[in-house]
């Protein structure tokens, strides 16, 4: 039995990994959070912390760490530099650390945000990087350190990640309640990817010693826009959607007009495809 150790646990991919890993024999899970949420089964275990992160990985040698913790309040990176690196950048170097030191095999999740999103046609793996947010630089420091630090390491991009918790998903059904008309955003692109989805590419990846860079998002592209118009059409709610530019709606973080994904490195070396979003989302609704 592999022991497959799970930080940021409680957070959207943390809840769907341990959906589809829990009934798995082959598996024990030790899932780690900030904050403990479940009494006796989530160890509280703060990633920024070194010497705390070596005890526990020392004491309970898991085969196979995935880290799912991160500071993505991207906005919020912003006016918060310092813990946004803690969070995005040293918790993964003191993670990649002490999975080499342990010859464990580390999982680390990265973004979008890596990229400029001055692009026109989709970002593969071997794209060049340039960050613009303090979200997406801490988080590309992160990837870096994990490179360096841990031999067997499977990085993975992803984008517009939704499942259980806080999400666009929710938020728009959310203002839906009150608003009889929404504002969003029209001119970025993208591609909304399911935790599920995303959360089975990893347990794929986990079961090959195939390591390296991946992207993994849901196949296909959209805007904000017509993803929010696809949320109220699924939904059944009847609400005006006006598409606005991203000059209308500033925020203080910059982001990525254009932040496709393509998944060669799981094409070309797999043969493994992601759902389309549109059928990912739909098999979202029907449980939620």
């Amino acid at each position: 039995m592999k022991r497959i150790m799970i930080t940021g646990a409680g957070g959207q991919l943390g809840l769907a990994l341990q959906r589809l890993l829990k009934g798995q024999a082959e598996y024990e899970l030790f899932r780690t959070d900030a904050v403990a949420n479940e009494v006796g089964s989530i160890h509280a275990l703060d990633i920024t912390k070194q010497e705390e992160v070596n005890d526990y990985i020392e004491n309970i040698k898991p085969e196979i760490i995935i880290n799912c913790a991160a500071f993505t309040a991207v906005d919020l990176c912003e006016s918060e530099p310092e813990k946004a690196y803690q969070i995005n950048a040293l918790g993964p170097k003191y993670l990649a650390m002490a999975a080499e030191k342990t010859k464990a095999v580390l999982v680390h999740v990265s973004t979008d945000y890596v990229f400029d999103g001055q692009g026109s046609v989709p970002y593969t793996e071997e794209s060049a990087t340039n960050p613009i947010s303090v979200y997406g630089k801490t988080k590309q420091a992160g990837d870096e350190f994990v490179r360096e630090h841990c031999s067997n390491s499977f990085i993975l991009r992803t984008a517009w990640v939704y499942g259980e918790g806080k999400n666009f998903v929710k938020t728009m059904l959310r203002l839906a309640q009150t608003n009889p008309k929404i504002r969003v955003v029209a001119d970025q692109y993208g591609t909304p990817t399911s935790a599920l989805e995303l959360a089975r590419a990893i347990v794929y990846l986990i079961g090959t010693e195939s390591y390296g860079t991946y992207h993994a998002t849901c196949e296909g592209s959209t805007t904000w826009y017509e993803f929010a118009v696809e949320i109220f059409k699924e939904a059944g709610v009847d609400v005006e959607v006006e598409a606005i530019t991203t000059k209308e709606y500033p925020t203080p973080a910059k982001r990525p007009m254009y932040s496709i994904l393509d998944n060669k490195a799981l094409r070309e070396r797999h043969g493994y495809y992601m759902k389309d979003w549109k059928d990912a989302f739909k098999e979202y609704c029907k449980e939620h």
